[in-house]
């Protein structure tokens, strides 16, 4: 089958911001490639978005290679071409002090959430460069933990601002190939993650304090504004939080 909507890959679309995004870019007319470890939660956005001719399922580890490879392809197979790739997968390690994290949990983080992220870029970039029209967009899923850390969250803050560095990168790389690259940091947007902030988390001095969120469709459709505009622009960063969150002044 080919498509003839824009096409896009989420990952980690089975929950928070991916499934949200999900829906926000079948809205808008994509074409959907759900991306996700666990099958169930995928079945789930795939149910509640009610656009199953414009939607596939497709079960991935991002950070296994060859699980990578089968996404794409099966991306190809089905629809010919890759216009957006969200790059949102990601997860945390147990928020403690960081003597108390073992290499195994620091190892996980950074496994999902740099080396995954660079490998769904790399097989991206394989399409993108080669099909035609050529091209395409690239938009990495940062966070706030992109500028400044919460405590007790240093393996997910390393990786954080590693993606920053990822996302300049590839879009220097990709400007050779009209490949565009951005980056859109969240800030407290109401998910399944943020949930604990209702009933306060720990502060910088120490203190447990709640913290203001935001619908998380507002995030969304940040997502969606950054991937409709033509590939000669780019929101290189974007940061899109809840107003009234401890990010100005955070530690």
């Amino acid at each position: 089958m080919r498509s003839t909507a824009k096409v896009a890959i989420v990952t980690g679309a089975g929950a928070g911001v991916g499934r949200s995004t999900t829906f926000s870019l079948l809205r808008d007319g994509y074409s959907v490639v759900l991306a996700g470890r666990r099958k169930e939660p995928l079945e789930s956005t795939f149910k509640k978005a009610g656009y199953e001719a414009r939607t596939l399922i497709c079960p991935t580890d991002v950070s296994d290679p060859d699980s990578v490879r089968t996404l794409f392809a099966q991306t190809m197979e089905n629809y010919g071409r890759l216009d957006l790739l969200f790059n949102n997968a990601g997860i945390s390690a147990p928020s403690v002090p960081l003597e108390e994290i073992t290499c195994e949990q620091w190892k996980a983080v950074v496994d999902v959430n740099i080396t995954g992220t660079f490998l769904c870029i790399q097989e991206a970039f394989k399409i993108m460069k080669e099909q035609n029209p050529r091209g395409g967009r690239i938009i990495n899923n940062g966070s706030i933990s992109a500028h400044v850390p919460r405590p007790f969250s240093s393996p997910y803050t390393a990786t954080k601002h590693a993606i920053t560095g990822l996302t300049r990168s590839t879009a220097l790389e990709g400007r050779a190939h009209n490949i565009a690259c951005g980056q859109i940091d969240i800030g407290n947007a109401a998910t399944e993650m943020t949930a604990p902030m209702r009933d306060g988390i720990i502060q910088p001095n120490g203190e447990t304090a709640v913290e203001p969120t935001m619908d998380v469709e507002h995030a969304a459709n940040a997502v969606v504004h950054m991937a409709g505009l033509p590939l000669d622009a780019n929101v290189l960063f974007m940061t899109v939080m809840a107003t009234k969150m401890p990010f100005v002044g955070r530690g």
